[in-house]
């Protein structure tokens, strides 16, 4: 039997009625990625296996460091042939690590390759992955459809003209959703003044406005989220290092604007009466537009100032932090939308799994609405560090507990690979099997028609619902 067999990581016969039956063939709505849609809409065609599964893959580039790979095989300028040759002895040493999962998946699912990645028949492997590439004409495109994916949201900035998702949509050939998710993590950067300074000269560009007040700002924003609703989107991502709340007067907002708009140092305290302005303002235009918002938070980036000096961002060298003060940050957050009926829908994800709970908890408190919106406020899976067996196990466990795991939206594929979507497969795999063992342990009733009824919700109808998708 091969590794990854039908019935992988399914554990009782009700995980593998669940799964089978119920879970393996629902279409995958992925409401967040980082795919780049300008290869989507040029139906990119990859020249080899290591561009396609390895270019930009920072998780495969930490485990290959982990092994004492050299950097010259891992970002450097080794050929395609020596990088995968080396991400072969590291794949064959990373037993208990969630990539040892992930590219047996990835193997078997895209290649149809039974056999574990090793030293030794890394060459047989790296030309029968290539055979497959070109016979089977995996382009960006292909390999969507292959997937059975319906919808896909990308990771954009506010100033992005979206040429490349006009383009997507426009194309008849081409029956996949794929809309622009609107970021605008730079709007709150004014403790990074070239980031921020930059940032406020190509929002000016795009909408015209001076940006000479936090008032502009808000305005110009406003603006370009609707010039992303227009182009069909209605989601919204956030990612921000660590979160606060801390109350201000408007005064003091554009006092703190100015100071970084002119290039002067930004005090934490500052940062944070900032940020809390900004998130609950966009909160509110969110809500009156009907867009989704996410937060995700805790990641601190760029942490080994060597490789960030000679590679640059997202290169595999960021981590989880922590902060005090997580759930006053995020109640009050809530809180000031709420307080008018200006909360949108809001995900949120937390990259240390300690703060699941906490999160949770905090989510239940405001899930009043009169739009009969199940779930409002949600605890979005698990995320980064936490898409694997632990992190999903646990961040399942806190929702069940704090909120309505029937109403959960499910995975998201957070990647910039086009053969991630096998986290899809993984994530249901596991929900089937926790699902299982609680039915078989006669802690969940063993009803067909409310157990079909809970995993294919959280497999993909729940995220239709959520963000109304039409097409």
């Amino acid at each position: 039997m091969s590794f990854i067999h039908d019935d992988f990581m399914l554990q009782s016969e009700t995980a593998k009625h669940l799964y089978h039956d119920f879970s393996k063939n629902m279409p995958i709505f992925d409401y967040h990625c980082h795919l780049s849609p300008q290869q989507i809409a040029e139906d990119h065609t990859f020249k080899n296996v290591t561009e396609l599964w390895l270019g930009g893959d920072h998780y495969k580039w930490r485990g290959m460091r982990a092994m004492g790979i050299s950097e010259e095989l891992i970002t450097g300028d080794a050929s395609d042939e020596e990088k995968f040759e080396a991400w072969a002895y590291a794949c064959e040493n990373a037993v208990g690590n969630p990539l040892f999962h992930w590219s047996a998946l990835e193997l078997k699912r895209y290649f149809h390759i039974d056999e574990l990645l090793t030293s030794k028949n890394w060459k047989e492997i790296y030309d029968r992955c290539n055979q497959v590439i070109e016979e089977e004409n995996l382009t960006a495109r292909k390999l969507i459809k292959n997937s059975n994916v319906t919808f896909v949201c990308t990771t954009d900035n506010p100033t992005d003209d979206l040429a490349w998702h006009k383009q997507i949509a426009e194309d008849d050939s081409f029956d996949v959703a794929v809309l622009p998710g609107f970021r605008p993590d730079e709007a709150f950067a004014v403790q990074d003044e070239s980031k921020f300074t930059n940032f406020l000269a190509k929002m000016k560009e795009v909408t015209g406005r001076e940006m000479t007040s936090f008032a502009d700002l808000l305005a110009g924003l406003e603006e370009r989220i609707q010039y992303f609703a227009d182009h069909g989107s209605n989601i919204s991502d956030h990612g921000l290092t660590t979160i606060h709340y801390s109350e201000a007067t408007d005064e003091e907002i554009e006092a703190i604007f100015q100071k970084a708009a002119s290039g002067e140092e930004v005090t934490t305290e500052e940062y944070a009466k900032y940020q809390t302005k900004l998130f609950v303002e966009l909160g509110k235009i969110y809500h009156a537009k009907k867009f989704v918002m996410q937060l995700h938070f805790g990641a601190i980036r760029n942490n080994n100032r060597r490789i960030f000096k000679n590679i640059g961002p997202d290169a595999g060298v960021d981590s989880i932090t922590d902060q005090p003060n997580v759930s006053y940050a995020l109640n009050n957050l809530m809180g000031a939308m709420d307080e008018n009926n200006q909360l949108p829908k809001l995900i949120i994800y937390p990259l240390d799994p300690t703060y699941f709970d906490l999160a949770g908890t905090a989510a239940a408190n405001f899930q009043m609405n009169a739009e009969g919106i199940r779930s409002k406020v949600q605890l979005g899976s698990g995320w980064w560090f936490n898409d694997t067996k632990y992190g999903m196990l646990k961040q399942l466990k806190s929702l069940s507990e704090s909120g309505l795991l029937m109403n959960f939206v499910g995975m998201l594929t957070d990647s910039r690979s086009f053969v991630s979507y096998t986290r899809h497969e993984y994530f249901r795999r596991l929900l089937c099997d926790f699902i299982g063992d609680l039915v078989e342990r006669g802690e969940i009733p063993n009803d067909d028609a409310l157990l079909e009824k809970l995993i294919t919700n959280i497999s993909y109808n729940n995220a239709v619902e959520y963000f109304e998708f039409k097409k």
